[in-house]
């Protein structure tokens, strides 16, 4: 009995890097955690930097 058809075609072509990246769960995982960390970190010094001295009694 032959083996059934695959229907993937036979490809050669090398696989491109966004295809690579955006397949790689846990980089896009590490990504997203590493940019919300930064912005928001950013986003709360630029805050903390910004506001006016307090005027004490």
């Amino acid at each position: 009995m032959p083996a059934p058809p695959d229907d993937r075609p036979e490809s050669t072509e090398p696989i491109p890097l966004g295809q690579r990246l955006f397949d790689n769960v846990f980089l896009l995982l590490a990504l997203g955690m590493i940019v919300m960390l930064v912005v928001y970190t950013g986003w709360g010094m630029w805050e903390i930097f910004s506001m006016p001295t307090a005027t004490l009694p």
